[in-house]
């Protein structure tokens, strides 16, 4: 991989989570996928070469427990809902070059050798260990059949992660007072000898490797804290049936453990899409291997599109599972927030979801909700879903801003100038808007940020709207023809930049728009350059793009909502939200929201305690502005930061260090409560505190130009 700009004239690898072949697909599980797909084609369009895949993750222990529950095979089972899945995601426009499955005759070819590479290299090893055993049922538990208490937190904890607590991976046995989820047993410990993966002797290189990781801020920092504490070694083995078998010498008949293949799923996806196309179109070697291509023998550029909740995976096993077998690292790892449904957690169980199908039954086009998903807030941020919020993006942005100006745009060039209207080139003016449209959609891409790839389109729109209205050439047409002519092929030009740069968000829309413009091809092919260049098509008569999303139409669909929940409620009682259609044992499932009420927005009640509107005057609060920031020496958390507060500059310390990138705090504005006590923090003195939301610390800032040292009031 480079760290060039994109794009580079390496092979380019996108993958998302696998979805794990266990439920169905909800709006907060496409938010990954869609933003996967969103970033691939943004790539594209750039001109770089990229390939997009990914797969159902067949195996794991709730796949085996609800196939035993239907009566039916764990592979006829899984195999079910890939197929589902296969089905579902073209639905959305989320076009994978290949989407395969880790049970398949390529990913078990792949693992296997993997391991034995890892073997052979000295790096795996046997260990005694005690493992879960059910007395009473007389069968051992592999990790997601074991419950119990969290040693780091005392949380409860799900048997390979602390799933409530401190989300660090547990390994077999570490759990404390355990108990079967079969049968709800007490269990014992026993000991029993499986592999190990040595992932402590790679400390240094992933320190390391998380130095050079590009991405999302919370891919880079979340790990450095186990690395911090000390890596253990990997467990990659489990007693059960379901899985691809050790490699070797087996006489225990274990198959390895779920995070072992379903990563490797990766690769063997892209050699698929490679075999189907042929290595002079896409050659998965130089992209996943080292030392393959002579120009660039460290590989292609590899980004992971995932959920926050498998961060660790993706940033500690699998980079050193690579680096241990000559493979590339990964480029970048973009981690996602939840999704939450009208300030809750979305609950399977209880029908409290917006399903991917349900969405499209109730006649709403894939496009608005791709758009909405991504550009609803940063992509590392939980975002909140609710009807009214999804109607006022759509028809404020979409309606009223991107579809008002391309209607009104094309309808009077269609009606004015039969085969379009004629010049030479787009304006200076609006070739230099473009420019910078452009531009702008290429930082997007090398910030990794869907969310600035949006803004770049609708950032444009409401220029051409601008455009239109300041030039009005309904006006002009009768008395400057010429000067009307040159203003409504501007506004095509801009019509025709929107279609490129909105085709990654929007694609099945921007492919209308296309046609609409009377291009040739199709936008699914051109590059950013196709943007800058000026209309040549005969202009077809355009019809609106969007639809607006009526008050009543919202009212009926929140109605349907609540009548779902109660009467699932109401057969539930109060039982825990612990059904197990959708689990993140595996790569799969980065994006299951699949908690009670309180798991993601356990929102602390407002206080019946007031204060004074003198005690809030005697608050000075006011804007800052970051002017440098530093990690503090021993401390995990705290960062040492110099504020312009405008009449002075202070040094402040904030616990950010986990949470933020240092390096992006910089011209960060912030908001200082400025008469706070002064404290001294591992020898530094603090003068102020930086005001934030959330455990997440999301810094409070101002929405327009307020300055440094602006009171706020």
């Amino acid at each position: 991989m480079s760290h060039d700009d994109f794009p580079t004239d390496r092979p380019a690898v996108v993958t998302c989570g696998l979805p794990y072949a266990n439920g169905d697909l909800h709006i907060g599980h496409l938010r990954t996928y869609v933003g996967g797909d969103v970033y691939s084609r943004a790539l594209e369009r750039l001109g770089q070469e990229t390939a997009f895949v990914s797969g159902s993750d067949m195996h794991g222990t709730p796949v085996a427990v609800n196939a035993e529950q239907e009566g039916v095979s764990p592979e006829e089972f899984a195999l079910d809902w890939h197929e589902r899945y296969a089905e579902t995601f073209p639905k959305f426009n989320v076009d994978f070059d290949n989407y395969g499955h880790t049970h398949d005759e390529t990913n078990t070819e792949i693992t296997q050798q993997l391991v034995r590479d890892l073997d052979e290299a000295g790096h795996l090893y046997e260990k005694e260990i005690m493992v879960a055993y059910d007395p009473v049922d007389d069968q051992y538990l592999p990790d997601r059949y074991v419950e119990g208490t969290c040693p780091y937190c005392g949380a409860h904890a799900r048997g390979d992660e602390c799933d409530e607590g401190c989300q660090r991976h547990l390994e077999p046995g570490e759990v404390e007072d355990p108990e079967s989820t079969i049968t709800g047993n007490p269990a014992e410990y026993r000991e029993r000898t499986h592999k190990f993966f040595a992932v402590s002797e790679f400390a240094d290189y992933l320190s390391d490797f998380l130095d050079r990781l590009e991405g999302t801020s919370n891919a880079r920092n979340q790990p450095r804290e186990w690395i911090e504490q000390g890596l253990q070694d990997w467990c990659i083995t489990r007693d059960m049936d379901w899985g691809i078998d050790l490699p070797g010498e087996n006489p225990q008949d274990l198959v390895l453990y779920v995070w072992v293949d379903a990563p490797i799923e990766y690769i063997s996806s892209t050699k698929q899409y490679s075999e189907r196309v042929g290595a002079d179109a896409f050659d998965w070697e130089a992209a996943w291997k080292e030392g393959v291509s002579e120009e660039h023998p460290e590989g292609g550029e590899i980004v992971h599109v995932i959920g926050r909740d498998i961060i660790q995976h993706h940033t500690i096993f699998w980079p050193a599972m690579l680096e241990a077998t000559d493979h590339a690292e990964p480029r970048g790892v973009m981690a996602s927030g939840f999704v939450t449904l009208g300030g809750k957690g979305f609950s399977t169980s209880r029908d409290r979801a917006v399903w991917a199908d349900e969405y499209l039954d109730e006649g709403f086009h894939p496009d608005p909700l791709r758009y909405y998903l991504a550009t609803n807030g940063g992509f590392q941020q939980d975002v909140d879903f609710s009807w009214e919020k999804f109607a006022e993006r759509v028809n404020t942005e979409l309606v009223g801003t991107v579809g008002n100006f391309l209607y009104r745009s094309l309808l009077f060039a269609h009606r004015n100038y039969e085969d379009g209207p004629d010049a030479d080139a787009p304006s200076d003016e609006v070739a230099a808007r473009i420019d910078e449209a452009v531009e702008e959609f290429a930082a997007a891409v090398n910030d990794y940020s869907v969310r600035a790839l949006g803004d770049a389109v609708t950032d444009l729109a409401r220029y051409g709207n601008e455009y239109i209205q300041r030039n009005e050439p309904w006006k002009l047409v009768d008395e400057e023809p010429a000067e009307a002519e040159r203003v409504i092929y501007d506004c095509v030009a801009l019509a025709k930049a929107i279609a490129v740069l909105f085709e990654p968000l929007a694609p099945e829309k921007s492919e209308r728009l296309w046609a609409q413009l009377g291009e040739p091809g199709t936008v699914h092919e051109a590059t950013v350059e196709a943007a800058r260049e000026g209309p040549a098509g005969d202009l077809s008569e355009p019809t609106e793009l969007f639809e607006q999303v009526e008050d009543e139409r919202v009212e009926d669909l929140n109605e349907k909502l609540e009548a779902r929940v109660a009467e699932s409620e109401d057969g539930d009682g109060d039982e825990s939200d612990d059904d197990g259609g959708e689990t993140d044992e595996s790569a799969a499932d980065e994006n299951d929201d699949d908690t009670d009420d309180t798991d993601m927005t356990d929102i602390e009640p407002l206080s019946d305690d007031r204060i004074s509107f003198d005690d809030f005057q005697e608050l000075d609060i006011r804007v800052g502005r970051i002017e440098a920031a530093e990690g503090i020496e021993g401390a995990d958390d705290l960062v040492k930061l110099t504020v312009d507060l405008g009449a002075e500059t202070r040094t402040i310390v904030a616990g950010l260090k986990q949470l933020h990138d240092v390096s992006d705090l910089p011209d960060t504005k912030v908001i200082v409560l400025a008469n706070m006590e002064k404290a001294e923090l591992f020898g530094v003195e603090s003068n102020g505190m930086v005001l934030a939301a959330g455990e997440e610390a999301d810094l409070l800032t101002t929405y327009e130009d307020a300055g440094p040292g602006t009171k706020v009031k």
